[in-house]
C-alpha cells in the first residue's frame, strides 16, 4: 500500500507507476483515501508528465472496475457503441445507433450531459416529455435485448472513481490531458460491456482538439488503450469547423434526428459522418464483410424505415410518447419567439467560429456552465447555412428561437459576428468532413 503523496510524487518526477500505485489510486478516488487536493495534484502531475500505453491501460480497466461491469450472455449478436468527442449540433448518437441496431447489432449507450460549449446526449432526449435517462440496470439491459439499443446517462454505479477524478479535473485545468481523457472515455464505455467501439473524434474550433495533431495523438491513445484492454476500436477523425446538420439546441436537434430518420431531410455533412461511423461499426462487429455491403445495409434500414421504427419503440420504451414521430411539437417544448437572422451583405460564408455559436446556445439558456444548471430544451439555432454558402444581402443565415425578444436579438447579433461572408470572391471550397481513420 502506497502513502497518496509516494504515488504523486513519483508521478511528479516522470517515473512510470506501477500497477499496484495505479490500483492504490483507483481505490483512493472511491473510498476518498486521496483527498480533493491530492487528486488534484495527481491530476496535474499525470496532464504535466504524460502516461504510457501501459499505464494508461492499467488506469482505464482500474476505473471500469471501479463500479459495475454489464455482462451480456443474454444477447445473440455483437455489442458496438460509439463515442464522440463532442462538438455544436453533434446529434449522430441517435440515427448511428438506429440504423446499426436495425443491422442486427446491440448498442448499449451510456451517454453524457453537455458542459462548456458543448450539447450533451441525455440533455436532448430530455427534451422529450416523460424521458428517462436513468433506467435501473436491469431495465436497461431488457430494453437492450428487446429493441437493439437504449441510450441513457451514466450511472452513480458505472466507473465511479471516473466522476469523482473527472469533476476534479474540471476545476484544476486538466481537462485536456489526453492520457485522463482516453482512461475517462474509455472506462465508461468498457463497462457496458463491449465487444468493438468507433470512437468519432472531432477536430476544429468547435472541437476539444482544435488542431490535427492533438487529434491524432488524442485518436492514437485511444485506439491502443481500448485494444489493449481487449475491445476492437477504431478512431475517425472528423470536422468540427463547422455545425453539424442545421441545427444546434436540445429540442430542434431531436427534430432534425426524427427528420432524418424518417427521410425529409438529411443534411449531406452529417448524413457523410453517420454512415462513415456505421460502417465502421458494422464491418468491426462482422455484421458487413467490407464497405459497399455495409452501406447497401445502412441505406436499406434507413429506406424501409426500420432505423425510424427501432428509434420510436427506444423513446416509448423508456417513458416517452409512442408517436413522436407523427406529433413532436406536442411532446417537446417550443420557443416562445423565433426569430430570422439575416447576411447584412452578399458573399460567400467561408468560416464560422462554431464554438461561439455552442456559447450563444449556452447564453440563450440551453446548455450550462456548472453541471447542476437547469437548462431550456427549447432554445437554439435551426435552418443553419453551411460554409461554402452564397448569400445576398436579406438572406435568412439561421433562426434563432429564444424565450424573449432580448435573448434572440443578442444572440442573432452573436451568430453574425461568428461568420466571415467574404463578397471578393466566387468559388470556395469547405473544409473536408472526414479526416482520417486510425486503427491498429
Amino acid at each position: 500500500m502506497y502513502l497518496p503523496q509516494e504515488i504523486i510524487r513519483a508521478k511528479r518526477n516522470g517515473q512510470q507507476l506501477t500497477e499496484q500505485q495505479i490500483c492504490n489510486f483507483v481505490d483512493g478516488l472511491v473510498s476518498k483515501q486521496f483527498n480533493d487536493a491530492q487528486v488534484g495534484a495527481m491530476a496535474m502531475a499525470i496532464f504535466q508528465q504524460g502516461m504510457s500505453t501501459t499505464e494508461i491501460v492499467t488506469l482505464t480497466r482500474q476505473m471500469m472496475l471501479s463500479g459495475d461491469v454489464l455482462t451480456w450472455p443474454e444477447l445473440d449478436g455483437p455489442i458496438v457503441d460509439k463515442h464522440s468527442t463532442g462538438g455544436v449540433g453533434d446529434k449522430v448518437s441517435f440515427m448511428l445507433a438506429a440504423i446499426v441496431a436495425a443491422c442486427g447489432a446491440y448498442i448499449p449507450m451510456i451517454s453524457g450531459r453537455g458542459l462548456g460549449h458543448t450539447g450533451g446526449t441525455a440533455d436532448k432526449l430530455e427534451s422529450i416529455a416523460g424521458f428517462n435517462v436513468q433506467p435501473s440496470v436491469s431495465e436497461f439491459k431488457r430494453i437492450v435485448k428487446d429493441l437493439g439499443m437504449a441510450i441513457i446517462t451514466q450511472t452513480d454505479n458505472l466507473a465511479p472513481a471516473d466522476k469523482r477524478l473527472y469533476s476534479i479535473r474540471d476545476v484544476t485545468a486538466t481537462v485536456e490531458s489526453i492520457p485522463l481523457i482516453t482512461a475517462s472515455i474509455l472506462s465508461k464505455k468498457l463497462s457496458a460491456g463491449l465487444d468493438a467501439l468507433v470512437m468519432d473524434v472531432k477536430v476544429g474550433n468547435g472541437a476539444m482538439m482544435d488542431n490535427m495533431n492533438d487529434a491524432i495523438s488524442l485518436a492514437e491513445s485511444i485506439v491502443n488503450v481500448a485494444e489493449g484492454a481487449g475491445v476492437k476500436t477504431q478512431a475517425i477523425i472528423t470536422d468540427m469547423n463547422q455545425v453539424l446538420g442545421n441545427t444546434a439546441g436540445n429540442a430542434l436537434e431531436i427534430l432534425e434526428t426524427l427528420d432524418y430518420l424518417s427521410g425529409q431531410h438529411r443534411e449531406p455533412r452529417l448524413h457523410q459522418v453517420v454512415v462513415a461511423l456505421a460502417k465502421a461499426m458494422l464491418i468491426n462487429t462482422q455484421l458487413a464483410d467490407n464497405g459497399l455491403q455495409a452501406e447497401a445495409k445502412i441505406e436499406q434500414v434507413l429506406a424501409n424505415g426500420k432505423a425510424a421504427e427501432v428509434f420510436a419503440k427506444m423513446i416509448a420504451a423508456l417513458g416517452g410518447p409512442n408517436n413522436l414521430f407523427e406529433q413532436p411539437w406536442q411532446y417537446m417544448p417550443k420557443a416562445k419567439i423565433t426569430q430570422d437572422i439575416i447576411a447584412s451583405q452578399a458573399g460567400i460564408i467561408t468560416s464560422m467560429q462554431t464554438r461561439d455559436i455552442g456559447m450563444a446556445v449556452v447564453a440563450l439558456g440551453g446548455g450550462r456552465l456548472a453541471n447542476e444548471q437547469k437548462i431550456d430544451h427549447s432554445v437554439g439555432f435551426s435552418d443553419i447555412l453551411p460554409i461554402g454558402s452564397a448569400v445576398q444581402a436579406g438572406d435568412v443565415l439561421a433562426k434563432v428561437h429564444a424565450a424573449n425578444n432580448e435573448q434572440a436579438a443578442q444572440a442573432a447579433k452573436q451568430y453574425q459576428h461568428s461568420l466571415c461572408i467574404d463578397a471578393n470572391i466566387y468559388s470556395f471550397t469547405p473544409p473536408s468532413t472526414i479526416y482520417q481513420t486510425i486503427a491498429q
